[in-house]
């Protein structure tokens, strides 16, 4: 049996049989201020649950469905979310600090005031998503922002070679130091060419004589 417990009051949010959670169905499950830092989290169905507040630093979530889950204020710095799927879900304020994103699914998520310095997001797909958040050092490289609002977030050193920023508004983003080469604006026109690589001549035959 497993119990899943407040972060702070130790009280049982919710019990499940078993000796685990991977790969069970969790969906609108009511767990704000759960305790699930470095849990494993696997291929669970998360849909429509309750999250906010909850601690799951480190927590292993790859694979999980967390469509329309919310997360507003939780912590999940560190979490492994690779190849989740966040549609819909509501992420205000989440810190995402480090997190592994490759290939997330974040469709239409709300991230507004989330934190995401040095999470990796490589090939995530972002497109229609509120991202008014804090990517500093954050790899996007190749993802998907189509259509994104990505007003006033802070972008400074962000990763975004390849990725695709047709239709996403831009206004007042923080570009500092941002690697931009290949990626696309958002009239769908590249912003910047990788540079083309220095062809060296090479030396006369006489010089191997030397």
């Amino acid at each position: 049996m497993v119990e899943i417990r407040h972060k702070t009051t130790a009280a049982v949010l919710l019990t499940v049989d078993g000796d685990e959670l991977r790969g069970i169905k969790l969906s609108n499950a009511r767990l704000a201020g759960a305790s699930l830092a470095g849990w494993d989290l696997r291929d669970v169905n998360f849909q429509n649950a309750d999250l906010r507040e909850a601690d799951m630093r480190s927590a292993k979530l790859a694979g999980a469905s967390l469509k329309s889950c919310a997360f507003n204020a939780a912590d999940l710095a560190e979490a492994d979310c690779e190849g989740s799927n966040f549609t819909d879900a509501t992420l205000i304020g989440t810190n995402l600090c480090g997190a592994k994103m490759q290939k997330a699914i974040l469709r239409y998520a709300q991230l507004s005031g989330a934190i995401l310095c040095g999470a990796d997001l490589q090939g995530a797909d972002l497109s229609m998503a509120d991202l008014r958040a804090n990517f500093e050092r954050a790899n996007l490289a190749g993802a998907d922002l189509r259509g994104s609002n990505i007003k006033g977030a802070n972008l400074a050193g962000a990763n975004l070679m390849n990725a695709n920023l047709t239709g996403a508004d831009l206004t007042s983003a923080k570009l500092f130091g941002a690697n931009l080469q290949g990626a696309t604006n958002s009239l769908g026109k590249a912003l910047a060419k990788p540079a083309a690589a220095k062809r060296v001549a090479a030396a006369p035959w006489w010089r191997f004589w030397k």
